[in-house]
C-alpha cells in the first residue's frame, strides 16, 4: 500500500519504529498531487522544498509530515490568496499563529489549498481559481470553503490539513469528503493571521483521517495567543490521553431529525443509528424535539439560525473587506468577485444608520437565545448529536446563482456556529453506488473537547464507515 494512504498516528509510530523514512513518505505524497491535482484542482501552490525541510524536522512531534493548509492562512514563502483573485500573488509577511505552532511542532506545509473565496459559501465552486471536485466522486462538489483541505485528505495528497469554520466550513467539508473534521470552541485555536471572514464566528481547526489524527493537531494548535485576545487562557488538554474512555454513563440528545426536509431521509436515519450504537455502548440517548420558541429541554429550530447567520455574517464580512482598497495590499475592488460583492452590499446595509437596530442588533438578540439554548441543552447533556449536512454532497454545479446555497447547506450546524460550541464530523454512513458518506455531527459544550472526541473515537472504531481504520492493521 502507498504510504502517503496513512494516518497521521500511524505515520509518526512508523518513523518512530524507523520501519518508514521520510523520504519514502513524500514520494508517495508527491506522486498523488501529481497525478490528480489538476483533476481535482486542490492545491493552489506547493512548496517545492518541502521534502528537504523535512529531512530537518523529523525528531519533533509531527516528524516532518505534510500538512495541508487552507489557503486563508498566512505562510511566509507561500502565497496566501484566500482564493480571491483580489489577491493572487500576495506573499504574507508574517506567519498565522496555526502554522506557526505546526512547523514548530515539526509539521511541513506541503501546500495551500483551494476554497471558496474570501470562504464565502459551502461548495468551493466560489473560488477565483475554479471548484475543488470531491475525490470520492469527481461528479459532486467536495463542500466548503475549506473544500479543498478536505477533499486533500479524501485524495491520500497529505497526511492531515488545516481548515476553518465559520458556519459548518470544517464539519460540511469533512461530511462530503468522507473524512473527519473538527470545529473547536471560538477562542480555543487563534485566529491571528488567517484572513477574517466573520470575526465572532472564525475557527481555526484540523481536517484528518482519523478522530485520533485530529486530537493530534489539536494539542499543537490549541492555546492562548498573545496576539488575539479573543483566545481563551484555560490550559490545553492532552485530547489523546483520554480518546478511549468511551461514551458509558453519558446522556447524549439527538437534534434536528424531525424537520420536515430531513425525516425519513438517509441522513436522519444514520443519525437514529449512531444514537443506538452510543446506547449499546452505555449512554442514554434521548431524541429532542425541535422548536420555533425557546423552550427548556427542546431544540431550537435552525431556522431562525439562518437568518441571523445571513446578517452577523455579512455585516462582518462589510467590515473584514474594507481594507481591500487596492492601496495598502492586493489588486482594487473590481477584482471582487460576484458573491463577495453581494455580500459587501448587504452588510453594509445591515450595518447603515437607521438600519442597523432593524437588522443587526435584533440578529445577535436572537443569537443570544441560541446561546441560552445549548446552555439548558448543556446543563441536560454530555454531548448532542445531528448530521452537519441535509444531504449528501450534491452535483458539481449546484450553487448555481443561488446567494442562499451556503446558508441551506449548513443551516444545521448555523446554531452551534453562532453559539461558539466545538463539534466534529465522522463518517456515518456510505452510500456504494455513489461512493459518497454521510457525517455524524458531535457537539459539546464549551471547551468540550475532549468529551467530543472521545465519543467520536468510540464511533470510528466501533463501526464500519471510517475507510482508512482497516488500513491501522495493515504490516508495513
Amino acid at each position: 500500500m502507498k504510504l502517503n494512504k496513512l494516518t497521521l498516528k500511524n505515520a509518526i509510530d512508523l518513523i518512530d519504529r524507523k520501519e518508514i523514512s521520510l523520504k519514502d513518505i513524500y514520494k508517495d505524497v508527491n506522486e498523488a498531487i501529481e497525478k490528480n491535482n489538476k483533476k481535482f484542482n486542490i492545491y493552489l501552490s506547493l512548496d517545492k522544498k518541502a521534502e528537504e525541510t523535512a529531512e530537518k524536522e523529523k525528531n519533533k512531534p509531527l516528524k516532518g509530515l505534510p500538512i495541508a493548509v487552507k489557503d486563508n492562512f498566512l505562510t511566509v514563502g507561500l502565497p496566501t490568496t484566500a482564493s480571491a483573485k483580489v489577491l493572487d500573488g500576495f506573499m504574507p509577511p508574517y506567519e498565522s499563529t496555526v502554522t506557526k505552532r505546526l512547523k514548530e511542532a515539526g509539521g511541513v506545509i506541503i501546500g495551500k489549498t483551494n476554497m471558496d473565496a474570501w470562504a464565502h459559501g459551502s461548495s468551493t465552486e466560489t473560488s477565483d481559481f475554479g471548484p475543488t471536485l470531491n475525490p470520492r466522486n469527481p461528479k459532486y462538489l467536495p463542500g466548503g470553503s475549506s473544500g479543498g483541505s478536505a477533499a486533500a485528505i479524501a485524495a491520500d495528497m497529505a497526511i492531515t490539513s488545516i481548515g476553518s469554520e465559520t458556519a459548518g466550513s470544517i464539519r460540511q467539508p469533512a461530511a462530503w469528503c468522507g473524512v473527519v473534521g473538527l470545529k473547536p470552541t471560538y477562542g480555543r485555536v487563534s485566529r491571528y493571521g488567517v484572513v477574517a471572514m466573520g470575526s465572532s464566528l472564525d475557527s481555526p481547526g484540523p481536517i484528518g483521517k482519523t478522530v485520533e489524527d485530529c486530537a493530534l493537531i489539536l494539542n499543537q494548535i490549541a492555546g492562548k495567543d498573545d496576539n488575539d485576545g479573543t483566545t481563551s487562557s484555560l490550559p490545553v488538554a492532552d485530547y489523546t490521553k483520554n480518546l478511549k474512555k468511551g461514551v458509558k454513563g453519558m446522556k447524549i440528545g439527538i437534534c434536528y431529525i424531525d424537520n420536515p426536509k430531513i425525516k425519513g431521509t438517509p441522513v436522519a436515519e444514520a443519525v437514529v443509528e449512531a444514537g443506538k450504537f452510543f446506547e449499546n455502548q452505555g449512554a442514554k440517548v434521548d431524541l429532542l424535539k425541535t422548536t420555533l420558541n425557546l423552550e427548556k429541554g427542546k431544540v431550537l429550530s435552525h431556522e431562525h439560525a439562518i437568518g441571523v447567520y445571513t446578517v452577523v455574517q455579512r455585516s462582518e464580512v462589510s467590515s473584514n473587506l474594507s481594507r481591500y482598497d487596492g492601496i495598502r495590499y492586493g489588486k482594487n475592488r473590481s477584482n471582487f468577485g460576484h458573491d463577495a460583492k453581494n455580500r459587501l452590499m448587504l452588510g453594509t446595509f445591515t450595518l447603515s444608520k437607521g438600519y442597523a437596530d432593524k437588522y443587526y442588533v435584533l440578529a445577535q438578540k436572537i443569537r443570544s437565545l441560541y446561546l441560552k439554548n445549548f446552555q439548558d441543552l448543556f446543563s441536560r447533556y454530555d454531548l448532542l448529536i445531528s448530521s452537519p449536512s441535509p444531504s449528501f454532497a450534491l452535483p458539481i454545479g449546484s450553487l448555481g446563482d443561488d446567494p442562499m446555497f451556503g446558508e441551506l447547506q449548513d443551516m444545521l450546524v448555523e446554531p452551534s456556529s453562532l453559539a461558539g460550541n466545538c463539534g466534529i464530523s465522522v463518517p456515518c454512513f456510505h452510500d456504494e453506488k455513489t461512493n459518497l458518506f454521510l457525517g455524524l455531527n458531535i457537539m459539546g459544550n464549551y471547551f468540550q473537547e475532549e468529551k467530543v472526541l472521545q465519543a467520536a473515537y468510540a464511533f470510528e472504531q466501533g463501526t464500519k464507515w471510517n475507510s482508512w481504520i482497516k488500513m491501522l492493521k495493515i504490516k508495513y
